[in-house]
């Protein structure tokens, strides 16, 4: 006899509809901030041809704000993502497995959605500790699956979106539904949920929001830890860059008038003092006092045109991010130094000795450490 399929029952409570749809609307939002604020963090990297010269430098906390945002909503979508799994989870086993066209796309969209989500949430969190045991590119990769994964995101609330509708408040037709008893558990896993989101977020958004740092048990970094009371990614050692002695270094800036400064003419050019941040794509991020040269200065010093772009060359012999650009927005910002003094002391080593740039609204990875080169760019 052929033996028949029996879908295995599910007697647990609150795997239900309206439960599913109020953690959805936290988690949909957490996925919309991560996206935008992702969005916005891959363009100031790697911004398109038609970009490159407007970005903007102002406000000068913009990527500090939009980057530790990015980070603090991936870290709170987490257990947001958990939950809705653990709700949704009976509806693996229906059977049959496909019903209709529409159906067909539901479940299509739902294994795309939750391997995405799982995919950019694992290496989103594995990239805050600097840790990538993977073979592929983590930026490029992780742009791509984040597009796969609003996408599928939009078609399954598409699909789904009058049951959503039906359960969208504790008024709505589909909610007055559902057993009335199951009203006071609900509420409680709704708070549960809530309560975990507020733990991770309270406890990692420190590393980027510095009032809350003296909370930042999960973090990866604490914003105070490291040389001259600032973090640093990337060491001397790391970087391939060896001891650099005064009397031989030397800065060569291209341009329609070419000229080469050593440390000690740098030192006797006018200094200008600013606080700026330093915000990195892992998070974290702090502000500090910076004393240096004017990049502004030194263009007109070459006589660079007003709209002229500026390539920075570390140099560093090991790792990415030897190179960055500046539009002129940056370049040509006040605020944007060739630094020679952190926090009121001669840079040491691993934040870029002897000149290191520092400026605006700017990426950590782009804040080029022990520079050697501007090239004028037209």
């Amino acid at each position: 006899m052929r033996s028949r399929f029996f879908p295995p029952v599910f007697k647990g409570r609150l795997h239900d509809a309206r439960t599913a749809t109020s953690i959805g609307r936290w988690l949909g939002l957490a996925f919309a901030v991560c996206f935008c604020t992702g969005l916005i963090s891959h363009f100031m990297q790697h911004p398109p041809g038609w970009l490159a010269n407007e970005l903007p430098s102002r406000p000068v906390w913009g990527y500090r704000f939009t980057q530790g945002l990015h980070v603090a909503s991936g870290i709170a979508a987490i257990p947001l993502l958990l939950a809705k799994l653990w709700t949704v989870y009976p509806r693996l086993f229906e059977w049959p497995p496909v019903r209709s066209v529409r159906h067909a796309l539901e479940r299509v969209s739902v294994a795309v959605l939750v391997a995405a989500a799982l995919f950019e949430l694992a290496t989103g969190l594995l990239n805050t500790v600097q840790w990538y045991p993977w073979p592929f590119s983590f930026v490029e990769v992780h742009y791509a699956v984040a597009w796969l994964l609003i996408g599928a995101l939009v078609l399954h609330i598409a699909v789904k979106a009058p049951e959503i509708a039906a359960h969208w408040s504790r008024r709505s037709p589909g909610t007055l539904s559902l057993p009335a008893e199951d009203a006071p558990d609900r509420r409680s896993l709704l708070a549960a949920v809530a309560a975990a989101v507020g733990a991770v977020t309270v406890t990692t958004v420190g590393q980027s929001f510095t009032p809350l740092k003296d909370l930042t048990l999960l973090a990866p970094r604490h914003p105070d830890h490291g040389p001259e009371g600032l973090p640093v990614n990337r060491t001397a050692v790391a970087a391939g860059v060896g001891l650099i002695h005064v009397e031989r270094y030397r800065l060569t800036i291209s341009g329609p008038r070419p000229c080469t400064l050593t440390l000690d003419e740098l030192r006797a050019l006018p200094q200008q003092e600013v606080e700026l941040p330093i915000a990195c794509v892992e998070g974290w991020s702090k502000s500090a006092h910076w004393t240096g040269v004017r990049v502004v200065d030194l263009l007109e010093r070459v006589g660079a045109p007003v709209h002229a772009r500026v390539r920075v060359v570390s140099l560093q012999t090991r790792g990415g991010y030897r190179v960055s650009e500046m539009g002129h927005e940056h370049a040509r910002d006040p605020l944007t130094l060739l630094a020679l003094r952190l926090n009121g002391e001669e840079l040491s080593p691993d934040h870029g000795y002897p000149v290191r740039l520092i400026a605006p609204n700017r990426p950590g990875v782009l804040q080029t450490k022990w520079v050697g080169r501007l090239e004028v760019l037209s």
